[in-house]
C-alpha cells in the first residue's frame, strides 16, 4: 500500500503576530511562514519596514523585502496610539506567537511586552530578538551585523593574515533569525505538554558566537588563537582555490585519508605522494602545509581548470 501523501504544511493553523523590522526578525518569521504559519507582519504607517527602501529592483519592490516577507500578510498599525495598540492586543489574544525584534524595552513601553500580552493569552509564545539580549551590560547598545561579527570573533577567523574581512552576508542577523524560529518550534512543542506559552530571548551576539564552532575549544585547551587563513582551512590541507593553466581557479577540499588517497592516485596522478610520510596524516599535512601547497600549486598549473573538473 502506498503511503498517503501529506499535502499540508507543518505549521498550518499557527498564527504569528510579527512586530518586526529589517532582517533578523523577518527571516525568523519567514521560516515559520514557509512551513504554513499565518504570519501577520505589523508595519509603521507611511513608511513600512525600513528594508522596503533599500532598493526597488523587484518590480518596484525591495529585493530584501521580497526575500524576507514571502508568504506573509501585512498591515500598518500606529502602535503609539491607543487604537493601534488595541488592534495588536486583540490579534495577540487569538495568536499562538508574538514576535518582536525592536530594541529592548520598546515593546514594553508600548504596552506590547510579554507580561501584558501573556495575561491576555496565557498560551502565547513570546519571542524577543535583539542585538545583545534583554538584559546585561550591552542591553541598550545598538547592534549591527558588522559590529557583532567583530565582537563575537568571526572576523578574527575571516580574511587574510594582513587584512580582516567580514562574511559577505549578514550572518549574525541570519543566525539569530534561524535560532528564533527554532526556539519558537521548541516552545510550540512544549506547549502541547504544558498548555502554556513562554518567553524566548534570542540575541544576535549569542547566536553568531555559537557559530565559532571548535575555535573556542581550541583556544581554551591549546592556547592558540584562530588565525585568518583566507580561503584555506585552519586544520585541513590541501583545501581552497588553486590556479589552473588557463588562469581559472579550481576549488579543492581533501579532508580524509580516503580523499587523500584518491586525490593523489586518480586526480593529480602523483601516487608517489602517498609514500611521503610527511603527508601521511591530517596532522602531517598541516605541519608541512607550505611544502605540500607548493607542490600542488605547480601540479595544477599543468592543466586547464576544465580538465581538472572532469577528473
Amino acid at each position: 500500500m502506498m503511503q498517503e501523501q501529506i499535502n499540508h504544511r507543518a505549521l498550518e493553523g499557527i498564527r504569528v503576530v510579527a512586530f518586526e523590522q529589517v532582517l533578523s526578525g523577518p527571516l525568523g518569521t519567514c521560516l515559520l511562514a514557509d512551513m504554513g504559519a499565518e504570519v501577520i507582519k505589523v508595519e509603521r504607517p507611511g513608511v513600512g519596514d525600513v528594508i522596503r527602501h533599500w532598493d526597488s529592483v523587484v518590480r518596484g519592490l525591495s529585493s530584501g523585502y521580497v526575500w524576507l516577507n514571502r508568504n506573509k500578510r501585512s498591515l500598518t498599525v500606529d502602535v503609539k496610539k491607543d487604537a493601534g495598540r488595541e488592534i495588536l492586543h486583540r490579534l495577540s489574544a487569538k495568536a499562538d506567537v508574538f514576535f518582536e525584534n525592536y530594541a529592548p524595552g520598546v515593546a514594553e513601553r508600548l504596552g506590547l511586552g510579554y507580561e501584558k500580552l501573556s495575561r491576555l493569552n496565557p498560551r502565547l509564545i513570546y519571542c524577543s530578538l535583539s542585538g545583545y539580549g534583554q538584559d546585561g551590560p550591552y542591553r541598550d547598545v545598538k547592534a549591527y551585523d558588522l559590529l557583532i561579527q567583530g565582537e563575537a570573533g568571526i572576523i578574527a577567523t575571516t580574511g587574510y593574515p594582513d587584512k580582516p574581512a567580514k562574511a559577505g552576508i549578514a550572518i549574525a542577523d541570519i543566525a539569530a533569525g534561524m535560532y528564533a524560529a527554532l526556539g519558537i518550534l521548541f516552545a510550540l512543542y512544549q506547549r502541547e505538554k504544558s498548555g502554556r506559552g513562554q518567553l524566548i530571548d534570542v540575541s544576535m551576539f549569542d547566536s553568531i558566537l555559537s557559530w565559532l564552532g571548535y575555535f573556542p575549544h581550541h583556544f581554551w585547551h591549546a592556547g592558540e588563537e584562530p588565525a585568518r587563513v583566507g580561503m584555506r582551512h585552519h586544520y585541513v590541507t590541501p583545501y581552497g582555490p588553486y590556479l589552473a593553466k588557463d588562469g581559472e581557479y579550481v576549488n579543492l577540499a581533501v579532508a580524509t585519508a580516503q580523499d587523500w588517497k584518491v586525490f593523489c592516485r586518480d586526480v593529480i596522478e602523483h601516487p608517489d605522494l602517498l609514500a611521503d610520510q610527511r603527508f601521511a596524516t591530517v596532522e602531517g599535512r598541516r605541519e608541512n602545509r607550505k611544502a605540500l601547497e607548493e607542490m600542488i600549486e605547480k601540479i595544477f598549473l599543468e592543466r586547464d581548470h576544465g580538465d581538472w573538473l572532469e577528473r
